[in-house]
């Protein structure tokens, strides 16, 4: 495509009130052409049946954060407009990694704005009318003054769309494909705003329960769960208690630069990865200090929905927000999700996709071979002569953990004293482990050099389908080293997305490098199924023609989804607060064995 090709090029911004886990209410919307300058300003009972602009294969429908304006059309039932540009992603694009004099990170449309030198509206009065827009009430009770206000205010907005177009498509568009990759994270949006509009299905009358009594349950998990650690003074986690546990367990801990313990959430998980005795522990700690379930975003129609924030990380990842997005919080909590009467949901992740990718972007036989083995942990294992030819899972479970844990932490940069902590042994075995790893795949860690070493040369990374990101003088090589299997995989993600919403597929939300849907029980084998397939076109798209597998966990009304590594600490909120849920019965499948 090229920008000559469209006949009509309209700016568009809605204003619209949306509590959170709510749909979005329209209060108005404005739109400008490009071309013949025609400006449209509606109020929301103005607002038909249709847009009432050209959303056809000639026009392009321009946007800052689009799945925002697409909400809104789905909220007004209007189809979406049939191309996309998305001045959000392509400003991240343009300036991910870098840095600049009084903005962190170009994220927002003043920011954009002052990027690129162009006139724009005060904070102060962009956060006074945001207020004005999101008080609750109908749009009916806003007087004829308000109304002329929030419209001239939402088309400062869309003048600043038409003021960014000729400097950001200059950017973007320098050579053959750059506006069919800009249009594609177009697309992206629009499956964004499909998975925010419809949500994840929330058991609310068991959320009530347990908001109504937290305090109360926090006290009884302490009871049930502290005796076999005794490290609590009532609702006070003690540091002395825990580091006289550490000593009984003869649990070597990482420190902090004091010499104390470090008590970071993220190490607490790690040591509970290689120390199964610290796991109920971290999930206490983290459910205490962290869950707070009155924070979880569920509208009143039962449905989870948050801003998924896409394009959020440097690898173009999403970053929801850790309270709010069901899958945020710690894992017991998914078992709030729960498939509505007759409805079925399926959670289907990309199996071992960093490797995968890695293995494809390397050209390592080796390793391209032990993914396509089914077991890319063990298979690493056998040829790396850390277990016999023959060896199974069963057989050789402990050698397959130590070597998953090598092969997954080595992808980004994992060194010695990390992957014994994550082995839970020696750091000479850790060593060992690190060793055997680069004789076996020699061909993929002088690729993954070549890729740090072409970062620094050019000052530059980019995935296949031109997600970029710059060096800055605080770059860390091993978040170099992994951008490329992180990325590509984002990407892999995107398309899989964009693809199952044309497919018809509904479309729930993203999670990592996995999607949730939602149909019907008699036709949630056949989604899983189409599903399936289409991830693993896209991850033949995104990896020229190499195939990538696909894990598929359903569960069908009236169970309940469950992460497998939730399953205990969902028991035991269950027993503290007094709740029987033998008979909503408990689907635990392979989700988190990843």
């Amino acid at each position: 495509m090229e920008l000559g090709d469209f006949r009509e090029i309209w700016f568009c911004d809605f204003e619209f009130y949306a509590p959170a886990g709510e749909r979005p209410l329209v209060r108005c919307m404005v739109a400008r052409e490009l071309l013949s300058k025609r400006v449209i300003k509606l109020w929301a009972a103005e607002l038909g049946p249709e847009p009432p602009f050209n959303t056809g294969k000639d026009a392009l429908f321009v946007a800052f954060f689009a799945s925002a304006e697409l909400g809104c059309f789905r909220s007004l039932g209007w189809d979406s407009p049939y191309w996309v540009l998305d001045f959000y992603p392509e400003i991240r694009n343009l300036t991910n990694g870098m840095t600049y004099p009084g903005i962190d990170q170009v994220r927002s449309l003043l920011d954009t704005l002052s990027f690129f030198g162009l006139r724009r509206m005060r904070h102060e009065d962009k956060r006074s009318m945001r207020d004005l827009i999101m008080e609750d009430r109908c749009n009916t009770t806003y007087s004829a003054q308000d109304r002329r206000a929030i419209l001239d205010y939402c088309q400062t907005d869309v003048d600043a769309l038409e003021s960014l177009f000729g400097p950001i498509t200059q950017r973007i568009v320098r050579y053959p494909g750059d506006l069919d990759r800009a249009l594609l994270r177009g697309r992206y949006m629009d499956a964004v705003a499909e998975m925010e509009f419809r949500g994840i299905p929330i058991d609310v009358d068991l959320l009530g329960q347990l908001r109504q009594n937290w305090d109360h349950i926090k006290l009884q998990l302490i009871e049930r769960i502290d005796p076999a650690f005794g490290v609590f003074d009532g609702m006070t986690f003690k540091r002395a208690k825990f580091i006289e546990w550490l000593r009984r367990e003869k649990i070597p801990w990482p420190e902090t630069a004091t010499g104390q313990p470090a008590l970071d959430n993220a190490t607490f998980r790690q040591m509970a990865k290689a120390y199964p005795q610290v796991a109920p522990l971290h999930e206490l700690r983290h459910s205490l200090g962290q869950l707070r379930l009155n924070d979880l975003s569920v509208g009143i129609d039962g449905r989870n929905r948050c801003l998924l924030s896409p394009f959020g990380a440097n690898t173009s990842r999403h970053t929801p927000s850790n309270s709010g997005f069901i899958f945020g919080p710690s894992r017991w909590i998914r078992g709030l999700i729960k498939p509505e009467p007759g409805k079925a949901l399926a959670y289907i992740d990309f199996s071992s996709q960093e490797v995968a990718i890695a293995a494809k972007l390397s050209s390592d036989l080796k390793m391209q071979h032990a993914y396509t083995s089914g077991d890319p942990y063990l298979s690493f294992a056998i040829q790396a002569g850390l277990a016999p030819v023959g060896a199974t899972k069963a057989t050789h479970k402990p050698t397959r953990d130590r070597c998953k844990s090598a092969v997954l932490g080595l992808s980004y940069g994992m060194r010695e004293h990390s992957l014994a902590q994550r082995i839970g042994g020696p750091t000479i075995a850790a060593r060992h482990l690190i060793e055997a790893h680069e004789e076996t795949y020699r061909i993929f860690w002088r690729w993954s050099q070549g890729v740090v070493d072409h970062a620094m040369l050019h000052n530059r990374l980019h995935t296949t389908f031109g997600w970029q990101i710059a060096m800055n003088e605080e770059v860390n090589p091993r978040s170099v080293q992994n951008f490329p299997m992180q990325a590509n995989g984002a990407e892999m993600l995107r398309l899989a997305a964009i693809m199952a919403m044309e497919a018809g597929i509904q479309i729930c939300a993203p999670i990592h490098d996995a999607i949730l849907i939602e149909s019907s029980i008699d036709c949630i084998d056949i989604h899983v199924k189409r599903m399936q397939a289409i991830m693993r076109q896209a991850g033949q798209i995104v990896l020229d023609g190499f195939a990538i597998r696909s894990d598929a966990d359903k569960v069908s009304y009236p169970d309940r989804y469950m992460d497998g590594s939730g399953r205990e600490m969902w028991d035991r909120v269950m027993e503290a607060c007094n709740i029987d849920d033998k008979n909503a019965r408990v689907r635990c499948g392979a989700i988190a064995q990843e």
